[in-house]
């Protein structure tokens, strides 16, 4: 009987480790986010000096029918997806903010990138976003109840999908 309960507690113990240790797969990366810092598939050596602004952007989406592929943005990040750091904004020079996710969501960046400025490579387009999609990433960045209520229309925005990210400031 002695070993029937020293076996079932080592597997107890076994199994609560392992759900430990995958709660933590599902955070957002550790990191500071110091310049030079890169994530994802790399950024080009030229793409600091190549980048453009997001207000530059937006005006060549306009321009190029609404998408333009192989572009470096530079700007700086103003919130991070505190569940996965799976999405971050961008705030534009109006004030405003555009949203970024992540190539085949393949990676990741920490919420120390909050407050930081970047260069991004990678595609963007203008996209009209769902109320549903509005209120699951509102719901992400734990946007209060009320926020989250308020949205009621669906939003055409600036999406951006980066191959790669490197902290430049």
């Amino acid at each position: 009987m002695k070993f029937k309960t020293i076996l079932f507690a080592a597997a107890v113990s076994a199994s609560s480790l392992a759900f430990a240790q995958e709660a933590e797969k599902f955070g957002p990366p550790a990191g500071n986010a110091v310049v030079g810092d890169v994530y994802g598939s790399g950024v080009a050596s030229n793409a600091e000096s190549k980048a453009i602004s997001a207000d530059k952007l937006s005006r060549k989406l306009k321009k190029e029918n609404r998408k333009v592929d192989n572009v470096a943005v530079k700007g700086k990040v103003t919130d991070v997806c505190d569940k996965k750091g799976c999405w971050l904004t961008i705030q534009t020079e109006d004030n405003s903010q555009f949203f970024v996710k992540m190539k085949d969501y393949a990676f990741f960046v920490p919420t120390a990138l909050k407050g930081k400025t970047v260069v991004m490579d990678g595609t963007a387009e203008r996209k009209v976003t769902s109320v549903d999609e509005q209120k699951h990433y509102a719901e992400d960045a734990k946007k209060p109840k009320a926020e989250i209520d308020a949205i009621t229309n669906p939003k055409e925005e600036i999406r951006f999908v980066a191959n790669g990210i490197k902290v430049v400031d």
